[in-house]
């Protein structure tokens, strides 16, 4: 099991390409609340439901001072597609050797129809400006977690 991040602990860094294959770092970020989510797969069900709540929450989110950024195992060219096709309005991050999915403890044993298997867990991590972990959600569901994070931010349904 992947260690999991709590409150207070300072996130671990990483550089990541986005769908255009520009790197996007954490480091460069900094000064910004951060919403780090990550999903196993662009253009499922499950997660272009997910993914679809944040752009519909994004202006929102970024009135109260979030900036909001996927994180998925797939390639840079799904997740343009899949950005494109959902007019995402934020950035998807490639973690395809899903080494930052395993830092923030979003990677590891999962159960689906009675097997067992490695892969990326549904969650969600909210950073403050300098970069401290203020929230750490594990096996979130896909529907209805964006109205459920904006409650526990204390920003409403």
């Amino acid at each position: 099991m992947a260690r999991r991040l709590t409150p207070g602990q300072q996130a671990p860094l990483f550089t990541l390409p986005d769908a255009q294959g520009s790197p996007v770092s954490l480091q460069d970020l900094r000064g910004t609340r951060v919403i780090l989510y990550f999903y196993p797969r662009a253009a499922t069900p499950g997660c272009t439901t997910q993914a679809c709540d944040f752009r519909d929450s994004l202006s929102s989110l970024a009135a109260a001072g979030y900036r909001v950024l996927g994180v998925s195992p797939d390639a840079p060219h799904a997740l343009e597609r899949f950005a494109a096709a959902q007019r995402l309005g934020f950035p998807l991050l490639s973690d395809e050797d899903h080494r930052v999915a395993e830092s923030y403890g979003a990677w590891g044993e999962k159960k689906n129809y009675g097997k067992v298997y490695e892969g990326l867990i549904r969650s969600t991590v909210v950073l403050d400006r300098d970069g401290v972990v203020e929230l750490a959600q594990y096996n979130v569901r896909a529907k209805g977690h964006v109205a459920k994070l904006r409650r526990d931010l204390g920003l409403g349904a």
